[in-house]
């Protein structure tokens, strides 16, 4: 049990930024118990205008503004301190496969791919 996080891509335009359906065409970046991270997708959800009250297997696109925001709050250490039941500890060793999903979903974008986040927990 524990926080399992993911990245995704499609090959479809969702109707919507969050809570939509899609057939996933390929995994791009896992991580595992990153509960900052999680933290801070959940607020990103929010401010789309997620709605559901519990963020967990939900999804919700990366455009790339999102991500070029990501990797300016993973470079300043702005990820918000995130806690919750199985979620485990981001310790900060995370960084580099961090900036590394970055790479691989603007690569994905270009090719034009839909990527998105979704967790389960």
């Amino acid at each position: 049990m524990g926080l399992d996080m993911f990245a995704l891509t499609t090959t479809e335009k969702p109707a919507s930024n969050v809570d939509f359906d899609a057939d996933a065409h390929g995994e791009l970046h896992y991580w595992r118990k990153h509960p900052d991270l999680h933290g801070w997708m959940e607020k990103l959800y929010r401010e789309k205008g997620g709605a559901a009250q519990s963020f967990n297997c939900v999804r919700m696109v990366l455009a790339t503004p999102d991500l070029d925001r990501l990797e300016a709050d993973f470079k300043d250490s702005r990820l918000p301190d995130t806690q919750g039941f199985f979620f485990g500890e981001s310790d900060g060793s995370e960084t580099a496969g961090d900036l590394a999903f970055i790479g691989k979903a603007r690569a994905a974008i270009q090719e034009g791919l839909t990527v998105y986040y979704t967790s389960w927990w």
